[in-house]
C-alpha cells in the first residue's frame, strides 16, 4: 500500500509561512534541498493544494537547464534534481479553481481532482502499487487530508528561527501520531522530525 508523505519545513514556534505567507523567512539550506530530493527519489506522485502547484510550476521547469552558476546555491545539483523530477513526477492538484489552462508545461503530468472527489480518489490511489505519494507545501490541503485520516507520515525540517507569526503549520490540533526518527545534517542547524500518524 501506498502511503502519502507530508514534507514540509517549519520554524522552531510551529510556522509553516511567515507574516503574509512568506516561506521565504524559513531556513530553506542545502539540508532542506538534499531531504527534499531524497523524498522525490521515493515518491512517484507529487501531490499539491492550488497555489503551490502554481508557486512550483513558476519556479521549476527552468532549474534544471539554467546557465551555471556556482555561486548559486539555487543552481547546485541538487536543486537541479528536484527540477527534473518535479518536471517528470505525476502531479495531483487538489483544487476547484485550478484549470487545465493553467498547467503549463507540466499539462501531461497533470490530473486536476475536485474537493469533493479528493478523499475517495486518494485513498483508492494508495490502494495502488507504486512508491509514495509526496506532499510539498500545500498546508491546507494536507490538514484536510490529515483530518480525514490519509496522511500516513508527516516529516518536519524544523529550522532554527522562531517567526512569531504567520500561518501554523496546523491548522487544527493533529491527530495522534509517533515518532519515528529525527536526523541532523551536517553543517546545518535544520533538525528532521519523521512521523508516523497513529
Amino acid at each position: 500500500m501506498r502511503k502519502i508523505i507530508v514534507s514540509n519545513i517549519v520554524s522552531l514556534d510551529g510556522y509553516s509561512a511567515g507574516t503574509g505567507g512568506d516561506v521565504m523567512a524559513l531556513p530553506m539550506d542545502a539540508a532542506f534541498d538534499a531531504y527534499n530530493v531524497e523524498r522525490l527519489r521515493a515518491a512517484d506522485t507529487l501531490l499539491v493544494g492550488r497555489d503551490s502547484y502554481l508557486g512550483f510550476l513558476g519556479y521549476w521547469p527552468g532549474i534544471a537547464d539554467a546557465p551555471g552558476d556556482p555561486d548559486n546555491r539555487a543552481l547546485d545539483e541538487n536543486n537541479r534534481e528536484i527540477s527534473r523530477r518535479n518536471n517528470a513526477i505525476a502531479k495531483i492538484v487538489v483544487s476547484d479553481r485550478l484549470g487545465a489552462d493553467e498547467t503549463g508545461v507540466w499539462r501531461d503530468t497533470t490530473t486536476i481532482l475536485r474537493r469533493n472527489e479528493a478523499a475517495a480518489a486518494l485513498a483508492e490511489a494508495k490502494r495502488q502499487p507504486g512508491g509514495d505519494i509526496l506532499v510539498f507545501g500545500s498546508r491546507t490541503m494536507w490538514n484536510g487530508l490529515l483530518a480525514e485520516g490519509l496522511v500516513d507520515e508527516v516529516h518536519l525540517m524544523v529550522g532554527a528561527v522562531v517567526l512569531g507569526d504567520g500561518d501554523p503549520a496546523f491548522i487544527q490540533p493533529p491527530k495522534s501520531m509517533r515518532l519515528l526518527d529525527t536526523r541532523t545534517f551536517d553543517g546545518s542547524d535544520n533538525v528532521l522530525h519523521r512521523y508516523a500518524v497513529a
